[in-house]
């Protein structure tokens, strides 16, 4: 069991075969591996095409998923469900919608006109970017299987914990007016044949790809300069065990940047390997995905000031203090 678990994980997922498969070509054209420029380029080519084979194959999977939980069937499977019960529902149900915050916040809009309780919908809100099934299979490609799990579950904690104290502190008078007279809109969810549901999971595919891959290139560029430029005692001082503030930094210099996971994973890689702590480079992540600045414009939009300030202030205190545990963490993880 440990052999095939141990495939799985360096051969399917981590694509250890692929790396060497590069490795070899760029030394037949003369390409020095071992040396900066070689190993950028070796990371660069590796990770992209890791990421992107991955990527295409998680999404036509989730999105096949996501078929069966169209906005109406969500509102109605999500109303089922009362106190505690609901947040936990609706921080599931997150687990298997859109990849980035963005494009979860119409989503959010949606089910909060419907009625829902805002703790409810925010439990969903912040799920939704944060851990979702595409994630859960590419950190465990990267970081494996421990790290993976640990790291969805403290998110689906910090949504469930951010929406229930939302709900117990009776902020729902702080959505915008227009959203909450909107009013749900009790359509029929038309049945999909098995031929339309694979249509659409691979449009979904290939549509989520057109609009990630300039950032997987982003990500994945930094990360090679990161891992061959930068000297590993530069990363180890300002994030590495010994950086008091590492977590802290790491969250506020995610918070302004919009990607989602699959941009900021080879990032995090690059970090990791020079020397950062594990939950340095996770808040970073989750910092990124959670409360990156467009998401937040958006947000403002549907609901005031002291609202969206504590919605914020959650996020970025949950993220601060699973850094923190992580760090703590790192030696039984990795």
């Amino acid at each position: 069991m440990p052999v095939v678990w141990g495939f799985i994980q360096d051969q399917l997922l981590g694509m250890q075969w692929l790396h060497g498969l590069i490795g070899r070509g760029l030394s037949g054209l003369g390409l020095d591996i071992s040396g900066r420029v070689g190993g950028s380029v070796h990371f660069f080519l590796y990770d992209v095409i890791k990421i992107a084979v991955l990527l295409c194959v998680l999404i036509f999977f989730i999105s096949y998923i996501q078929s069966y939980f169209p906005p109406e069937r969500s509102k109605k499977i999500l109303g089922r469900f009362h106190g505690v019960g609901a947040n936990i529902a609706a921080a599931l149900l997150g687990t298997v919608t859109p990849f980035c915050s963005c494009s979860s916040i119409p989503l959010f809009i949606g089910f909060t006109s419907a009625g829902l309780p805002i703790g409810v919908t925010f439990s969903f809100l912040i799920s939704s970017p944060m851990v979702d099934l595409g994630s859960l299979l590419l950190l465990a490609g990267v970081f494996g299987w421990k790290v993976a799990a640990a790291y969805v579950g403290v998110g689906l904690v910090i949504a469930v914990l951010g929406g229930t104290l939302i709900e117990k502190l009776g902020m729902d008078r702080y959505i915008e007016d227009f959203i909450k007279n909107a009013g749900g809109k009790g359509l029929e969810v038309p049945a999909l044949t098995q031929r339309e549901r694979l249509r659409y999971a691979g449009e979904r595919m290939l549509s989520t790809l057109r609009k990630v891959f300039p950032y997987i290139l982003v990500g994945v560029g930094i990360g090679a300069v990161i891992h061959n430029w930068i000297p590993e005692v530069w990363v180890e001082a300002v994030l590495g065990g010994e950086s008091p503030l590492g977590v802290v930094l790491a969250t506020l210099i995610g918070m302004p940047i919009y990607a989602d996971i699959f941009g900021t994973i080879p990032i995090a890689e690059a970090l990791l390997s020079k020397g950062a702590q594990l939950g340095t480079v996770l808040s970073f992540m989750m910092a990124v995905t959670t409360l990156s600045l467009p998401s937040v414009i958006l947000l403002k939009k549907a609901m005031k000031p002291k609202l969206l300030a504590l919605f914020v202030g959650i996020c970025t205190g949950g993220i601060i203090a699973v850094g923190y545990l992580f760090n703590v963490l790192h030696s039984l993880l990795l």
